[in-house]
């Protein structure tokens, strides 16, 4: 558990991720006063097709541990506790039933079993990128967006379900985002966010202030409406924390539960890079590079727009890429560490504290070596399901430290792939970069960021929380205790990075291999891994 300086009043903030999850007593202008944090803390279950699937039930279980924790090793008056607010991993489907039971395991955003179905909804002729250009024009100027052809989008899961479960389907009075199905258990209502809906491509967001499920977009994707749940401000409270969830959460029922955010959403507001144009970097499992703009806008070519963000009446740019932080965690799990002989991780607590030391006595470049970190395809800049991870140029002069530093830079590559064209959207250069995600912890990974992208770095201070600060704020606003400016005025930066004038002309050199690899290796990529799924 950390524990910091403590201030009235609190709000209990909850951040589960894919694999980990933070729980948080954080004021409303976002100083964390104790949180606590359990990584690996629910299993992904992976099958044939493209199937990523958790158990609801282990959400649950890992937040009601972490709550419990909380309260009893920060010792805080749980009177102070004024209101609660969750963030969690986004585009997921949990199928419930109408008393609010889980239909089975939840469908995570890895899940690509959807693809064929997306192709289905948005056919036509002529095309574009694959998209029937009537459809395509119709969902842009609606949404801002379209279904992805990856597969992994909200409404891909729900197409999958249908076509392929079909009594499930059938029995499902809701489908809920996994934020909406924690809010469900909390309060007993079931409703959802402009901003957490989004990757169901079914809104109308034209009006930022005014966003609502559209017709035309519903009877192409030939989702039912009364299965989808009806959406309310973000700013919101949801209802009030119910007895029996209080009671496995050891709270006093009656607590206000706001609207809550993705993961996406709510590190970008905990960033402190809440005006437009101010751009930051999320490294955890994944990663983005992304700022709030005025306007609505889309580039298909490179699957990125700008959407609803959580905070109220505006748009910020949405982008993914698909293995960031894991990228280490498959360094430490697969090619470290692995497992001994009774199938327990051998890697030892300070694992990453140790990749740190090792990336440092190596110089930037890692003599040479490349990494592309697509372990699990890609979203953006490009959107192939088929790319794969590997390192390049390796020799028998190798070293560990060389191997450990190429992954933080291949990741770094991938982000400053990304960042030409989140700029290009923007309209200017975007700097300094906030950044945020457990992978903001690491000084070296900071100043690689700083070398690759050619602009100041702003690691902000206690970044893993940033999902927490996000969530207090919106809680905040919600119960009318801050505002989103005077959050940001309290958000305090550790270190700036500048770039190293030695370091940027070699990863320049550097970055162009990397961007040669893609174009030389991606055909290859496509047809062997379709292949391999045939």
């Amino acid at each position: 558990m950390v524990t910091m300086q403590a201030s009235n009043p609190l709000i209990l903030a909850i951040d589960l991720g894919t694999t980990a999850c933070k729980v948080g007593l954080v004021t409303p202008n976002g100083q964390v006063v104790a949180y606590v944090h359990e990584a690996d803390a629910t299993p992904t279950h992976f099958g044939p097709g493209g199937k990523a699937e958790q158990d609801p039930a282990d959400w649950w279980a890992v937040i009601t541990r972490n709550v419990r924790r909380l309260l009893e090793d920060s010792n805080i008056d749980k009177t102070r506790i004024v209101g609660l607010g969750v963030s969690t991993h986004w585009s997921g489907t949990v199928a419930v039933d109408a008393a609010g039971r889980p239909l089975g395991n939840a469908i995570i955003w890895m899940d690509s079993r959807g693809a064929p179905y997306v192709s289905e909804i948005t056919h036509g002729f002529p095309k574009i990128e694959g998209y029937g250009v009537r459809k395509l024009i119709t969902w842009l100027r609606l949404t801002g967006g379209m279904p992805t052809r990856s597969g992994k989008d909200s409404i891909a899961h729900i197409l999958y379900l249908k076509r392929q479960e079909p009594e499930r389907y059938r029995a499902a009075a809701k489908f809920l985002e996994p934020k909406d199905y924690v809010n469900m258990i909390l309060t007993g209502r079931a409703a959802t966010d402009p901003a957490t809906i989004t990757l169901h491509w079914v809104t109308d967001n034209r009006d930022i202030d005014n966003i609502d499920y559209h017709p035309t977009l519903l009877r192409w994707t030939g989702v039912a409406r009364e299965k989808l749940p009806d959406i309310l401000p973000t700013p919101e409270v949801l209802g009030p924390l119910r007895p029996e969830a209080a009671q496995a959460l050891d709270l006093p029922p009656g607590i206000p539960v706001t609207m809550g955010a993705p993961d996406v959403h709510a590190p970008v507001l905990g960033s402190g890079a809440v005006e437009d144009f101010h751009p930051h970097i999320y490294v955890g499992t994944s990663s983005w590079f992304s700022c709030h703009v005025p306007f609505k806008k889309t580039d298909i070519f490179h699957n990125m727009a700008s959407l609803p963000s959580s905070a109220p009446g505006r748009y910020f740019v949405v982008n993914e890429q698909e293995t960031a932080g894991v990228s280490l965690t498959f360094l430490r799990d697969v090619l470290f560490y692995g497992e001994d002989v009774l199938g327990r991780c051998r890697a030892p607590e300070d694992a990453y504290q140790r990749f740190d030391r090792l990336a440092e006595q190596t110089p930037p470049g890692s003599h040479g070596l490349i990494f592309t970190p697509w372990l699990y395809g890609e979203r953006t800049p490009v959107e192939e399901s088929t790319l794969r991870a590997g390192f390049y140029n390796l020799s028998l002069t190798t070293t560990r430290a060389d191997i450990v530093r190429a992954v933080m830079e291949g990741v770094a590559f991938n982000t400053r792939w990304l960042q030409g064209y989140v700029e290009k959207l923007a309209g200017r250069p975007l700097t300094p970069v906030n950044f945020v995600g457990g992978g903001a912890h690491s000084q070296v990974w900071s100043q690689i960021f700083a070398d690759v992208l050619r602009r100041p770095i702003q690691q902000v201070k206690d970044p893993q929380a940033a999902g927490l600060r996000g969530v207090a704020v919106l809680a905040g606003m919600a119960l009318k205790l801050t505002t989103l400016q005077d959050f940001a005025r309290h958000v305090e930066i550790a270190h700036v990075y500048e770039p190293n004038p030695d370091a940027v002309p070699i990863y320049e050199e550097l970055f162009r291999a990397f961007l040669d690899i893609y174009h030389r290796n991606s055909p290859l990529y496509k047809k062997w891994n379709v292949s391999q799924r045939a």
